[in-house]
């Protein structure tokens, strides 16, 4: 952190469960690791929310100069009905259903990710890796596994020995479940007579004739358990020990909880130095759930075609929405939160549009390095992106002020604050502008350009009702346009 000027970067520990200055394993270099998708059916918003949560985590650290790897793996193979060791390959049933391949799945469903990732400007990884591609790791960690006592092998399958592990180690301490509590909850499984015990998991799963995903192993045919992959690719990039791990809270366990064993059974070693969790998104104070009729596609958000929406939202309006809620808080979805989100965002863009143009004065009205210092303290205070936004809104007041003549600002306290809140906006909240946001479809934008010279020419020889049926033709097409000082910009509407 030495060359940090602006202050400790913190984030929560879900181990001690407490903020901690954060220690890089490597000066100036940060490992994270984020749980991708599993790629056989399409994006919903909870997934967005997350992999924003740690795209703000990866813009922060690299704004402030580290170096970081960040990978994100995505899972092709071994996610079983209920995420337990029973049922069919959810990717396998997704290709039987809409009679492909499963890599057919895979391929179209990791397309969908990406185009969705795209979307909502969500950073690409440094690496994403996929499960089916790092085989060779998995089938050496399960030998590693069996051959420290962990891990046994039982007609083709091989499963993790929970209870012996948790006799010599802290089983349980990322989620706080006890073994215990944990042994009276559980249910017999199919397959439960293969395992010593209910809490054991498979590590390498045998598979039946029937199964279409299957590769050989010293153990059989089979494939790899679905706790296995993040294990070995993780440390595979990242090393034995690495700094942060990230996921959505329902992976905290068993996922997160079942990758610590296998490490430390493997290895010797724990993982990760930090675990960081982002939170549920809920609709109407209800958990977002197909079965409630409450998901939402991306899809469907933007366009509006959904019975519980009132109207669409841009992509950017939504990512705004989002970084307005701590990562680790729940946050809960309304149409009378995102319309705040559009009218907040809107008044944020548009005093970003004053920037280029304001007049410098004799004297400083406002102290910017003191509103610089409080966005980073925001940021490295566990990346609390809603403090960070209300920092920017004082900077939207100031630009406002300065613009209006109400409060001067030398050339040289101009460009500090133009500076501060380009990078802040733009870089690290990741944020475009409402017609970059559309896609930068450099046709669309062209034609909608053609329609604003076309208005001013109407409004110039006074046409006003051909210039107003312009606008209320485009408008009717889902294009709203915005008369400024400047000029007229369009937006969807």
């Amino acid at each position: 952190m030495s060359d940090l000027k602006k202050g400790p970067l913190h984030i929560t520990n879900t181990l001690s469960r407490q903020k901690e200055e954060f220690v890089p394993l490597r000066p100036p270099h940060v490992g994270l690791y984020v749980c991708g998708p599993t790629v056989y059916s399409d994006v919903h918003l909870g997934n967005v929310r997350t992999f924003l949560s740690f795209d703000m985590l990866y813009r922060w650290l690299t704004f402030i100069g580290y170096k970081v790897r960040y990978v994100r793996n995505i899972t092709d193979v071994g996610h079983l009905v209920g995420d337990i060791d029973e049922g069919e390959d959810k990717i396998a049933k997704r290709a039987r259903l809409e009679q492909l391949e499963p890599m057919e799945i895979v391929q179209k469903y990791t397309n969908g990710f990406h185009d969705v990732m795209r979307l909502f400007n969500i950073l690409s990884p440094s690496i994403e890796p996929t499960a089916t591609g790092h085989l060779i790791e998995q089938i050496g960690m399960v030998e590693r596994i069996i051959k420290s006592g962990y891990g046994y092998e039982a007609n083709g399958s091989v499963y993790f020995d929970v209870p012996k592990f948790a006799g010599k180690h802290a089983y349980g301490e990322l989620s706080g479940r006890k073994i215990d509590e944990l042994l009276s909850n559980t249910r017999d499984t199919e397959g439960q007579d293969e395992k010593r015990s209910p809490l054991d998991f498979a590590i390498w799963k045998k598979a039946e004739p029937q199964h279409l995903m299957k590769w050989p192993s010293p153990w059989g045919e089979g494939f790899p358990g679905w706790h296995l992959e993040c294990s070995a690719m993780s440390t595979k990039y990242l090393g034995g020990t690495f700094d942060i791990h990230g996921g959505g809270m329902d992976l905290k366990f068993p996922h997160h909880e079942c990758e610590i064993a296998q490490s430390v059974a493997a290895d010797g070693i724990a993982p990760v130095r930090y675990w960081m969790h982002g939170n549920m998104l809920t609709v109407n104070g209800r958990k977002m759930a197909k079965s409630e009729g409450n998901g939402f596609t991306p899809e469907e958000l933007l366009t509006g075609n959904h019975k519980l929406l009132e109207k669409g939202y841009s992509a950017m309006t939504v990512r705004f929405f989002m970084l307005q809620s701590h990562y680790a808080s729940t946050l809960d979805f309304s149409n009378a939160a995102m319309q705040a989100a559009e009218k907040g965002l809107e008044r944020l863009m548009n005093a970003m549009d004053l920037l280029a143009n304001l007049k410098p004065g004799a004297s400083d009205g406002a102290d910017i390095a003191a509103l610089e210092q409080r966005c980073y303290d925001a940021m490295n205070d566990d990346i609390n992106t809603p403090v960070m936004i209300g920092e920017l809104f004082d900077g939207a007041r100031i630009i406002n002020s300065v613009n209006d003549g109400k409060l001067p600002l030398t050339a040289g306290g101009i460009d500090h604050l133009s500076t501060l809140m380009n990078s802040m906006v733009f870089d690290v909240l990741g944020l475009k502008q409402e017609q970059q946001a559309v896609g930068d479809d450099h046709a669309m934008d062209g034609l909608v350009q053609e329609f604003i010279r076309l208005r001013a020419e109407a409004k110039a020889r006074k046409d006003f009702a051909a210039s107003d049926a312009i606008r209320d033709r485009l408008l009717a097409l889902g294009i709203s346009l915005k008369d400024t000082k400047e000029g007229t910009t369009w937006a969807r509407a």
